[in-house]
């Protein structure tokens, strides 16, 4: 059965991977809901539902035209993500009376890990990185695809419904940016509407809600600096816009996580090239979306 990060940390039995995972979480409002399949091997094969078969009434006997239903067969692979952190012994033993400097660095490393989790999430691109994952942005297409306006418009709050409806069963989450949540909440006041800020997550995070669903800014990609979700898109002839996306998560029925092993920690220790000590951090991880309507994207919002 798939867990989510925030689930793990609690069964982990080392104390440094249990805090290795626990920064994931705090740092990713992604992986705090992201249920993770625990897979064999490096890769893995689901069909995805396309169509259904043909139903019909008949008269008495009369014979039912045969049809069947149709699926596509995908494959994920698992994309290896991580990262090594040096502490020289001299900067360890001559440093650490205030905060253990080998323990600092490996959050510091961890915390631009999940940055980097959380950007490959929405913008991971394979044609851009041979080694990512595919994020939300270059796996929907069609119908879960809303458009605001051929060259961007405002945010309203009928885009917005419009696209958690093309969400089977409403979405478990809507991302995005810190702008356009204050712009939701302004149009949910204009509208005579109580703005809901609550903790809805593994992690306390208090965040905006609309119909009952969390409204939540990804924050920064691996930079550290630029929103994930920023006003750098173009739409038509508009240079600046931004998208919104609403997901659902669920294991092997929605948008999940696939991993083999989870996040790994080693403690490499001294270096024989060296008098530094390394940790290395490793996670293999990928995504997959086991409904093509689990997930939607509104796009071409302007910044107004």
């Amino acid at each position: 059965m798939a867990v989510t990060l925030a689930q793990s940390a609690v069964l982990s039995g080392n104390m440094v991977q249990r805090g290795v995972i626990q920064t994931f979480v705090e740092e990713s409002p992604v992986l705090d809901r992201l249920p993770l399949m625990d897979i064999e091997g490096n890769a893995y094969a689901y069909r995805r539902e396309l169509s259904l078969p043909g139903i019909a009434f008949r008269a008495v006997n009369a014979a039912y035209t045969e049809s069947t239903g149709a699926f596509s067969e995908l494959t994920e692979s698992l994309a290896i993500m991580g990262g090594e952190s040096d502490v020289d012994r001299f900067i360890q033993q001559t440093r650490s009376n205030f905060e253990d400097q080998r323990a600092a660095q490996l959050r510091l490393k961890t915390k631009a890990l999940a940055y980097k989790f959380n950007e490959t999430f929405f913008e991971g691109d394979i044609a851009v990185d041979v080694n990512s994952f595919d994020g939300l942005r270059k796996r929907l297409t069609g119908n879960q695809v809303v458009t605001a306006a051929t060259n961007g418009a405002a945010l309203t709050l009928d885009m917005l419904d419009d696209l958690i409806s093309r969400v089977i069963g409403g979405p478990d989450v809507i991302y995005a940016n810190a702008f356009t949540i204050r712009k939701i909440n302004a149009l949910l006041r204009a509208s005579g509407t109580v703005v809901m800020i609550e903790n809805m997550s593994d992690v306390r995070r208090l965040v905006t809600s609309y119909a009952g669903i969390p409204i939540v800014d990804p924050g920064v990609g691996a930079d550290g600096t630029t929103d994930i979700l920023a006003f750098d898109e173009t739409q038509g002839t508009d240079t600046t816009t931004a998208s919104i996306y609403a997901v659902r998560f669920g294991e092997e029925e929605f948008v999940s996580g696939i991993t083999n092993g989870g996040v790994q920690v080693d403690d490499l220790g001294m270096l024989e090239s060296k008098p530094s000590y390394r940790h290395r951090v490793e996670f293999y991880v990928g995504m997959a979306i086991f409904n093509g309507k689990a997930a939607a994207r509104l796009k071409g919002i302007d910044q107004l």
